[in-house]
């Protein structure tokens, strides 16, 4: 049941009606019972798993409640984030792992070219990586003191499996979810209205523009050497949106349906493609709740800032590749990665030259801002077609057919059969980054409370008639539940 469904939105509109029926003290159970539901009609049997999941924090975060000598409360929370990465480990890095080792070793000698090392082939449970970092979060708060271990088995299962964010986040802390979670809360009008229009928003950004959008991805990205230069540099533009609007509708879609609950989730996205520099994108704009934890959890215990600067070029590496590696079990995730590190390197390297050539230059504000800007799309989207690309084979050759056919595109540009849905799609994308320059500067919700009520409403019907008429629903899922 995808939350680009009818079904779901039925499913979802049943909850809300409980939900505010229910008393309060029994309320978790309304949504731990409609969350482990919504988990099972993806593959029931993976509820072991989640379920499994959850014990193991409940478990071994009980156990970092009682006094113990330090080594000992080290050693049981190394053994507990074991425990939570066992079932990635299985699920998604293991053929990973076989297949990576097995050059290697028949390089060195150790096992012949006839010599097949074990695969398990097991298909990935939809949203593992998300609840498994959210239960390891749960772990080391707990272990730093920062939150009181919850007593409460069922509402911590809540927290680690509550449906709107199951499948692809935000990596919500249990800190501020719990507190949440225990105080009564009472309808709120203005908030629901809120979460009604995120939840149309993201249902706009993944259903009319991000699987439009595939289409053309989809067709760019298979056999790109095959392919006319123009449909492999159209897919590479589009991916750009397409990933941006498929993963931050679903934040929308999740933080507006927790909204309309009652409980806010941390935001996701901030218009990202606004970003002047690499460093922007990753730390203020993009996935914030996943470079939160990696902040928090990685980057921070290994010195951050507070250490010379190879070693915080490496400590920005190592998040970045590690990050790579949490997207996806392939070397292409990790190139990603590694590319996105190197931009972040080469910005704090090139930081006083860059500030000396400012100055030098004295370039409009407007101006500098808008090279910054498409600067930074570009350096993103290259790295993108990695993260896309199924194969290093097919990424250097999606590269490789826009480079080469470079001196030919204004006469393939001519020559071209631009179709309407092509047109609409850029259509669509105009109008998605009107919206986010204008929200830029004063959010889009403020500014339709605040104008008059001819264009608010214009506005609303717009969004909803496109998605009756020309929204792609149930079509495809989330491209981060597969992460």
């Amino acid at each position: 049941m995808l939350p680009n469904s009818f079904n779901f939105l039925l499913f979802f509109a049943v909850v809300i009606g409980l939900y505010y029926v229910v008393p309060h003290r029994w309320r978790w159970i309304l949504l731990l019972v409609g969350s482990y539901y919504f988990y099972s009609t993806f593959d029931p049997q993976y509820l072991l798993l989640l379920a499994a999941t959850t014990l193991v924090a409940y478990g071994f975060g009980s156990a970092l409640a009682k006094p113990m000598k330090q080594g000992v409360r080290k050693l049981v929370l190394t053994i507990g984030l074991l425990g939570e990465l066992a079932a990635l480990l299985v699920f998604k890095y293991f053929d990973f792992l076989m297949d990576s080792l097995g050059p290697v070793l028949t390089s060195l000698e150790i096992i012949s070219e006839a010599v097949a090392l074990p695969h398990l082939d097991l298909v990935l449970p939809v949203g593992l990586s998300f609840y498994t970092f959210s239960c390891m979060s749960y772990l080391i708060d707990a272990y730093r003191g920062t939150l009181a271990p919850e007593r409460h088995l069922g509402k911590l299962a809540v927290y680690v499996a509550f449906f709107p964010k199951l499948l692809a986040g935000p990596i919500e802390r249990a800190p501020e979810f719990l507190a949440q979670l225990a105080k009564p809360i009472r309808f709120d009008k203005v908030a629901a209205i809120a979460g009604i229009q995120l939840v149309i928003w993201g249902l706009f950004k993944k259903v009319v523009i991000a699987d439009r959008l595939a289409v053309f991805v989809d067709a760019g990205f298979t056999n790109p050497a095959f392919q006319s230069p123009i449909n492999v540099l159209v897919a590479v533009y589009f991916y750009a949106f397409q990933i941006y609007c498929d993963f931050s509708g679903y934040s929308d879609i999740a933080i507006g349906g927790a909204l309309i609950l009652g409980i806010r989730l941390m935001e996701n996205f901030r218009r990202p493609y606004m970003a002047t520099s690499v460093p922007e994108f990753w730390n203020k704009r993009w996935h914030l709740s996943l470079m939160r934890w990696f902040r928090d959890y990685l980057y921070i215990p290994l010195g951050g800032n507070r250490v010379s600067a190879f070693r915080r070029y490496l400590n920005v590496m190592i998040i970045f590749l590690v990050s790579g590696l949490w997207h996806g079990a392939n070397w292409t995730f990790v190139i990603w990665g590694g590319l996105n590190g190197l931009y972040q390197v080469i910005y704090m390297i090139i930081e006083a030259p860059r500030k000396w050539l400012g100055k030098l230059l004295r370039l409009p504000k407007a101006l500098s801002t808008f090279l910054s800007v498409l600067l930074t799309f570009h350096l993103v989207g290259l790295a993108w077609v990695f993260f896309r690309a199924s194969s290093l084979d097919n990424a250097l050759s999606v590269l490789n057919r826009i480079w080469g056919a470079l001196p030919q595109f204004p006469m393939l540009i001519s020559s071209y059969n631009w179709t309407g849905e092509f047109y609409l799609s850029i259509g669509l994308i105009a109008f998605l980054m009107g919206v986010e320059i204008l929200d830029e500067r004063k959010s889009m919700s403020r500014r339709l409370a605040e104008g008059p009520a001819i264009i608010r409403w214009a506005f609303y019907y717009a969004v909803g008639f496109s998605l009756l008429v020309i929204g792609m629903w149930g079509t495809q899922g989330f491209v981060y539940m597969n992460f």
